[in-house]
């Protein structure tokens, strides 16, 4: 029989998972997010390294697709990373804590990080957000409005911080 008509074991395929999405906007990090990544690289590679030596046929190879994407992510994400060392000053930008008061008397307390690093539940928000596009530049006294979906919201600047 040609050797045409039979299928070659190439071994277990991996399941198809969702590449993770990247942004178009500039991928502008801060130094000790910059060392994070780099750090999560080196983890993903060990990770996909014991996978590999730890599986067997009948595993589930999901956790090595998984591990394979989120690499190709980062890999892709420190390619395009921007270096920004925080700036001082005045003015917010990024890596900029920013305390902010609105009508009501609440405060708040964000700061201003790169897109990849956000999580606004941690009060870390991107400058590109809504309300990181009008903390942006502002300084201690101004009054900022921020385009809410519910409407615009003014806040008062109080405080604009740098770390180191």
């Amino acid at each position: 029989m040609s050797r045409a008509f039979v299928k070659e074991d190439a071994g277990p395929v991996l399941p198809e998972v969702a590449e993770r999405p990247v942004s178009r906007n500039p991928n502008w990090v801060r130094p000790a997010y910059l060392a994070e990544m780099q750090a999560r690289r080196v983890a993903l590679i060990d990770e996909i390294a014991a996978l590999r030596a730890g599986r067997d046929q009948a595993n589930d190879l999901t956790p090595l697709a998984v591990a394979e994407r989120d690499l190709r992510w980062l890999d892709a994400r420190l390619a395009s990373a921007i270096e920004v060392p925080p700036a001082g000053g005045e003015e917010a930008g990024l890596g900029a804590t920013v305390t902010i008061e609105d009508a009501e008397g609440r405060q708040a307390v964000y700061t201003l990080v790169g897109e990849d690093e956000a999580d606004p539940k941690r009060g870390m928000i991107s400058p590109f957000s809504p309300l990181g596009r009008a903390l942006s530049g502002a300084r201690a006294g101004d009054l900022v409005q921020w385009a809410r979906p519910g409407g615009a919201a003014e806040l008062e600047v109080l405080r604009v911080a740098w770390d180191g």
